[in-house]
């Protein structure tokens, strides 16, 4: 069956968002006297849900977050999308030579989502294809999130790809039955069913086209 639905995370797929999230993170944990490095914070916990890193790091230095705590985080964070957000190296290049239906799928909620997409220029791309696990119900790793949004584009998972730079994102993908591609621009060692690595957004599109 041919591939008619691209189905794209956005941070760190779409947008170079991982380290303006992260530093975020190591900005806002600063203010409780929490020294945290954003690369590492990177490696440990790209993709995951927020709320579950924010009390990994909370229980790992025996800090309590304010209950204004994440709703600075992302005022923070938006402000250094403002300031320093710019698209994946080569996206913009594999979404013009993608004439296929697209979406953002992601963990993040849709007004960041929407922000990022907005401040990058790439809004246009997926119009209101916009589906956020806060709304869903379901974050990655869990399949049913892509599941969901393949039904609500009207499409089985045959006709899908899956687009991912994370472990996490890749793992929904893979137990979602979906075709996967997982942009793996830090060389990590993954082996799952359904997942192809690529480091190199311009491959997308002959990518898509050999699956299809």
């Amino acid at each position: 069956m041919s591939k008619s639905c691209l189905l794209f995370d956005n941070d760190g797929t779409l947008v170079d968002s991982e380290y303006l999230c992260n530093l975020g993170i190591a900005h806002a944990f600063l203010e409780l006297d929490v020294t945290l490095d954003a690369d590492d914070l990177v490696k440990h916990y790209r993709g995951m849900k927020l709320s579950e890193i924010m009390a990994s790091i909370s229980r790992q230095y025996s800090v309590e977050l304010p209950d204004d705590f994440i709703s600075s985080y992302r005022k923070r964070v938006a402000s250094l999308f403002d300031k320093h957000l710019t698209p994946i190296e080569g996206v913009v290049y594999a979404l013009d030579h993608l004439p296929h239906r697209k979406a953002v799928v992601s963990n993040g909620p849709r007004q960041k989502i929407e922000h990022a997409l907005n401040v990058c220029q790439l809004r246009g791309y997926f119009n209101d294809n916009i589906f956020s696990a806060y709304d869903i119900g379901y974050y990655k790793p869990n399949p049913q999130i892509y599941l969901d949004v393949a039904a609500m584009m009207k499409v089985s998972p045959n006709q899908c790809v899956v687009i991912e730079d994370s472990k996490v994102g890749a793992e929904a993908g893979s137990r979602a039955g979906i075709t996967t591609l997982f942009y793996n621009r830090y060389n990590e060692t993954l082996s799952l069913p359904h997942v192809t690595s690529f480091n190199d957004m311009k491959q997308l599109p002959k990518m898509i086209a050999n699956v299809s």
